[in-house]
């Protein structure tokens, strides 16, 4: 047995633990090693969505004592950064998860034992609901407990600025250098009741307002009332968040999946609670099926990303990727922008580096500026930042099901985007057209876009090792050609260099260094390949684009074939 594995997990049977903890831990010493090093063989880290594992004891998992210890060093941090403040304030969230509440109440029992100000929400709500309550209670950081869309025995730990927004460079490497320098008997787990302040319904209303003042074209919602929406929370956060401010919008025919609506943290009608597959949605899209629904939309646990599904020309259901809603909600944003006479010169949209180029096409085509980022909304939350005052966001969105518009919450927001996309559904109704048909004639202006995304699993100690040789491999013997056709363009954000084959010219990229490599091919496909910063993954996105033939379905099926190809020739299937 690794000796570092066996010294650290020896610790963990002290006296400062309790007696279970203690229990298991001696238990894997005697008796399984091979889970004994999954537990201890290193510690969790902050990644694009903060401190997130599996639940269980040891270094490497989620447990009372690793969110005490990051919720030590994250305070530590704050007190820092803000050493004039007579009382630093901050608010915590937690969603539907096992140990959600508990992790929740140990992070605001160690907060408020150090003499601050704790907000704490009563029960769960939505990840974007603890952002905007940052803001609007002028709190100097947050903390929500979720693990977005991962399997139930997974939990995490977000931690959030002044701003808003997700901790970005250099506070998310500063908390972790405190986070490593805290020891469990340095925690104080008690923490003093009276400094934590309980946030319920009326807080709610007071989010809910602020979202219905996004609305842009309330006249169509109204002359579309009942448009048919099926909704189903997926057992988390979006349960009475999201038909309340769907009702405040003014629709008047929405359904829950009622089986849904019950708060669990084992998710027992799915086999992950993720809307971008179709089991998720399953449910809701058999009972839109059933009412003659029009619309179909899902909420993660933590209620940060939809997914949708809507009707096709043949009056079936299909689920829209990432980039397809993105596409859809956007253009709505900005002809609406457009419409009202809001576009002054000095607006702008944001998006990451592996969403669709459709997304800036549309920009370009309106005259609006946008900005390209790291995958992460934390790096949209932060172009918000850098132009608060100076410009005027907008949307923007991920690939990855994110979505956000107005600058009020600083990080992607399932509750606004649900409201917006009933909203875009009214108008395109009110315009003789279905969500699925205004998609095509996106596609028909802009070109036929098309995007896959291919997550290879690689669990554990041997899984991460892999995936370092994989990225490895790939700088040290780029591909020349994929699928028959040549690679223009390589650019490394580890190395923040970008390289034209054809020439030889290279350039800077000025964005922070991240383990990711993009490969352009000279027929405007675009390959990225990263690491997951949350999950034991590498992942591969593919997006192709052909010009409109004046038959659309034959264009997807031709683009579809392009990316089988590259598939295959990348060795994905």
């Amino acid at each position: 047995m690794d000796s570092k594995i066996l010294e650290k997990s020896q610790y963990w049977t002290g006296s400062m633990f309790d007696s279970e903890t203690v229990a298991q831990v001696k238990h894997l010493i005697a008796n399984d090693e091979k889970e004994l090093t999954e537990s201890f063989y290193r510690d969790l880290e902050f990644g694009t969505g903060g401190l997130r594992g599996i639940m269980g004891v040891g270094t490497n998992r989620m447990n009372a004592y690793t969110v005490g210890m990051a919720t030590q060093g994250f305070a530590n941090y704050i007190k820092q950064q803000f050493p004039n403040l007579s009382q630093i304030k901050v608010a915590i969230a937690h969603d539907c998860r096992n140990n959600s509440r508990f992790f929740a109440e140990t992070a605001a029992n160690i907060m408020s034992g150090l003499g601050f100000k704790v907000f704490l929400f009563e029960d769960l709500r939505p990840t974007p609901e603890l952002s905007f309550a940052i803001r609007e209670l002028k709190c100097q950081g947050g903390i929500v407990l979720t693990a977005s869309h991962n399997p139930k025995e997974y939990n995490g730990f977000k931690a959030y600025w002044s701003d808003g927004g997700q901790l970005i460079a250099p506070h998310d490497n500063n908390v972790i250098n405190e986070v490593n320098k805290v020891k469990i008997e340095d925690i104080n787990f008690k923490g003093q009741p009276s400094n934590i302040e309980v946030l319920g319904k009326e807080f709610d209303q007071i989010y809910l307002k602020k979202l219905h003042g996004l609305s842009l074209n309330p006249q169509a919602i109204a002359r579309q009332s009942n448009l048919s929406i099926v909704y189903t929370p997926i057992h988390g956060t979006g349960v009475s968040l999201v038909p309340e401010i769907l009702s405040i919008f003014g629709f008047k025919n929405v359904q829950s999946v009622k089986e849904q609506t019950v708060v669990d943290g084992n998710f027992p009608t799915v086999h992950s609670p993720n809307p971008e597959e179709r089991t998720a949605l399953a449910m809701a899209i058999a009972l839109a099926e059933k009412d003659g629904a029009e619309l179909v939309m899902a909420t993660d646990p933590d209620a940060d990303r939809v997914g949708i599904a809507v009707r096709n020309q043949k009056n079936e259901f299909v689920l829209l990727n990432g980039n397809q809603t993105g596409a859809l909600l956007l253009n709505y944003l900005l002809t609406q922008w457009k419409a009202t006479g809001k576009l002054t010169g000095k607006e702008y949209v944001v998006k990451t580096i592996v969403t669709s180029e459709l997304l800036a096409d549309m920009a370009k085509a309106h005259q609006v500026e946008y900005f390209d980022v790291l995958t992460g909304f934390k790096y949209i939350a932060d172009v918000i930042l850098q132009n608060e005052g100076k410009k005027t966001f907008i949307g923007g969105g991920e690939e990855s099901y994110g979505y956000l518009a107005g600058e009020f919450v600083r990080d992607k927001d399932a509750v606004m985007a649900c409201a917006l996309i009933a909203e875009a559904a009214a108008y395109a109704k009110d315009n003789g057209m279905s969500l699925y048909e205004q998609l095509l004639d996106i596609y028909k202006t802009y070109g036929v876009y098309y995007e896959d995304l291919i997550s290879l699993t690689k669990k554990g100690k041997e899984g991460l090792e892999e995936i370092i040789a994989m990225m490895a491999n790939y700088r040290a013997n780029p591909p020349k050609s994929i699928a028959g056709v040549s690679v223009q363009m390589i650019k490394d954000y580890k190395l923040s260099l970008s390289k034209d084959l054809l020439t030889g010219n290279t350039s800077p990229i000025d964005l922070p260094k991240s383990d990711v490599l993009q490969f352009y091919l000279t027929d405007g496909t675009k390959i990225s390949v990263r690491p997951s910063g949350t999950e034991p993954k590498i992942k591969f996105y593919i997006g192709v684009k052909d010009a409109y033939s004046g038959n659309i379905e034959s264009d997807i099926e031709s683009a579809k074939q392009k990316i089988s190809s590259i598939r295959k020739d990348l060795n994905l299937n």
